[in-house]
C-alpha cells in the first residue's frame, strides 16, 4: 500500500509524481456516502499516524519517480502547515475545474534544479517535513501543469465526499470520484427535487 489515503477512496492513484498531491488531498476528513466517515489523517494530536502516513506516501514518491527513498521526520507544527497546504492545492483545483480566476493565497517551498549528465533537467525537492513536502507537492503540480495532465486532478464534486481523483475519461468530463456512488446521489437528489418543483 503506496498510497493510503488515496487508496482508502478506493481510488487508483495518479500517474507518476502528480499521486503525491492526490495522496495530499485525501488526507483530509470525508463523510462519505454509505461508508463511515474517514478521519483528517493530519489532525492535531495525530502526529504518529501523520508520520505512518508520511512514509508511505514518500516511498510511493520515491518508488514512482525513480529516486531514493527519503525519511521525512514530521513535527506537531507541521501539521498545521500541511493541513493549509492541502487547503490551498484544493482551491486551487477548484478554481481552474470553474475557469474562475478565484485569489488563491501564493504559497512558495525550495526546489533544486539541475541538469542531469543526459542533457535533461531535473527538479528536486528541498527541505525537511513539511516544506519538503510541500516542495516536492508543488514541483510536481507544476510538472503536471507542463505535461498538460494537471487538468485531470480533481475533486469530487460531492462535498462530502471531496476525494482527490485522476480523471482517466476521454473528453477530461469526470465530476464525480465515482459514477454509481457520488454521480448516482446526485442525479438522484436532482430527480427528486425536479419532482417536488412540479408538484
Amino acid at each position: 500500500m503506496n498510497w493510503p489515503a488515496t487508496e482508502r477512496h478506493c481510488l487508483t492513484p495518479a500517474p507518476g509524481g502528480l499521486a503525491l498531491v492526490q495522496e495530499l488531498l485525501n488526507t483530509a476528513p470525508a463523510a462519505r456516502p454509505a461508508a463511515e466517515g474517514l478521519p483528517d489523517l493530519l489532525a492535531d494530536g495525530a502526529l504518529d499516524g501523520a508520520q505512518e502516513w508520511v512514509d508511505l506516501a514518500v516511498r510511493g514518491w520515491a518508488v514512482e519517480t525513480g529516486r531514493p527513498d527519503v525519511h521525512l521526520v514530521l513535527a506537531d507544527d507541521d501539521l498545521p502547515q500541511l493541513r493549509c497546504l492541502r487547503d490551498q492545492v484544493r482551491r486551487a483545483l477548484a478554481a481552474g475545474d470553474q475557469g474562475s480566476g478565484a485569489a488563491v493565497r501564493f504559497t512558495s517551498a525550495p526546489v533544486v534544479v539541475g541538469l542531469a549528465g543526459d542533457g535533461t533537467l531535473t527538479v528536486e525537492p528541498e527541505g525537511a517535513g513539511a516544506r519538503w513536502l510541500a516542495s516536492a507537492v508543488l514541483a510536481e503540480g507544476l510538472l503536471a501543469q507542463t505535461s498538460g495532465v494537471w487538468r485531470r486532478l480533481k475533486v469530487c464534486r460531492n462535498l462530502s465526499c471531496a476525494a482527490a481523483f485522476y480523471d482517466r475519461s476521454r473528453n477530461n468530463s469526470g465530476v464525480w470520484h465515482s459514477v454509481r456512488g457520488c454521480g448516482n446521489a446526485a442525479h438522484l437528489r436532482a430527480c427528486r427535487e425536479r419532482r417536488r418543483v412540479q408538484d
